[in-house]
């Protein structure tokens, strides 16, 4: 084999392990042309109720990569992260029991978007795009909004029933006392009223008396006055 052609092999060989190395660094980075396209949500993959976008709004979709990692397990790739120290809490929303996390792992340079419920993750999305995992988190905390509006609601119509039995019973607890003096009032009314019709019996009879010892009195004064004028009959008077 002459010079010219063992460089050309030596060229041909350097070209091909170029390209295999392109081909292993593309797979190595995160899909571009994926995670770009803007495509409706899988309801296959959708951890969450179905909803249309007259109920829940205009909803941020997945793409084909987020999808696939969130049917793949980021739950469970998020709780296993939690558990040690890679994890940072970077936001989260709370409306009633639901909420929103966006946390980042600073080894790995990735995101977690997390929608939850009382504590227990309910959907993760894993992503590289800081644009993107903001976008996403803003959409899980709307959505916890509108997922807590009945639940708030609730909330305030049992606390306005509750108040309002509160008050029915403080009501009715003020009418039982009212009621209570009102009966006393009604027993010592009565028990008034007799005692006037005795006391002025016992008056009217006293009256009687009185007029009676008072005519005695006047024929008493009067016996004695022509007594005295019988016992000073034929007494000398004196002179005025």
């Amino acid at each position: 084999m002459d010079h010219k052609s063992k460089l050309r092999q030596i060229a041909l060989g350097a070209l091909v392990a170029l390209g295999a190395a392109q081909g292993v660094f593309a797979q190595a980075l995160p899909n571009s042309a994926a995670s770009a396209a803007v495509v409706p949500q899988d309801a296959t993959t959708s951890a969450l109720p179905a909803t249309t976008p007259a109920e829940s709004g205009q909803t941020t979709a997945l793409t084909p990569d987020e999808a696939k990692q969130s049917a793949a397990g980021n739950v469970a790739e998020l709780q296993q992260l939690i558990r040690g120290t890679d994890l940072t809490e970077l936001r989260t929303t709370y409306n009633g029991s639901y909420g929103a996390s966006l946390l980042y792992n600073a080894k790995e340079m990735t995101y977690y978007v997390a929608l939850f419920q009382q504590k227990t993750f309910w959907r993760v999305i894993k992503t590289d795009d800081d644009t993107r995992a903001e976008l996403i988190y803003k959409d899980f905390v709307r959505q916890t909004v509108q997922l807590s509006e009945v639940e708030i609601r609730r909330i305030r119509l049992a606390a306005q029933k509750a108040f309002t039995e509160r008050m029915i019973a403080l009501s009715q607890d003020r009418a039982n006392r009212l009621q209570a003096d009102l009966e006393v009032a009604h027993q010592q009314q009565t028990l008034v009223n007799s005692q006037q019709q005795q006391t002025q019996a016992e008056a009217t009879a006293l009256a009687q008396q009185k007029a009676q010892a008072q005519s005695e009195l006047r024929a008493a004064q009067k016996q004695v006055q022509d007594l005295q004028r019988q016992l000073d009959s034929g007494l000398p008077t004196m002179a005025r």
